[in-house]
């Protein structure tokens, strides 16, 4: 479910985060879901534990995950009402895809107006919805 590319310019952590996101938000994880041990989801995806220990961090910092000692780390998924949740769900995820990009585009020494040109250039590609 879950592929991370070491090789990439955006940070492992952040990868395993944008993707737990993105399975929380579309369901495939639901809420009461309890997520592997880090040990095992870093042996998993061939990462350091610390690093799978940032990941969950900060989706628990983000309210989409529960983490107790002994109990371990359980989705909680969005706060809210069905609507409140897709609409929540759908602006963590444009934050995330945004966050993602906007690490790869520092890695790749783009400057800002590149980055934001770049944007531009594919949303000028794809058809207005809504």
């Amino acid at each position: 479910m879950i592929d991370i590319d070491p090789d990439g310019a955006v940070p492992a952590y952040e990868q395993l985060r944008t993707q737990v996101t993105e399975l929380v938000a579309s369901g495939t994880l639901a809420a009461g879901t309890r997520l592997p041990s880090i040990r095992q989801l870093a042996s998993d995806l061939g990462l350091a534990p610390g690093t799978v220990a940032r990941a969950f961090r900060e989706l628990e910092a983000d309210g989409l995950v529960t983490s107790r000692v002994r109990h371990g780390t359980v989705v909680t998924g969005p706060a809210g009402g069905v609507q409140a949740a897709d609409q929540a769900a759908a602006e963590r995820m444009l934050h995330d895809a945004a966050r993602t990009f906007a690490l790869a585009a520092r890695r790749l020494g783009m400057s800002d107006d590149g980055a934001v040109r770049a944007v531009r250039a594919q949303l000028e590609t794809l058809p207005h919805q809504g």
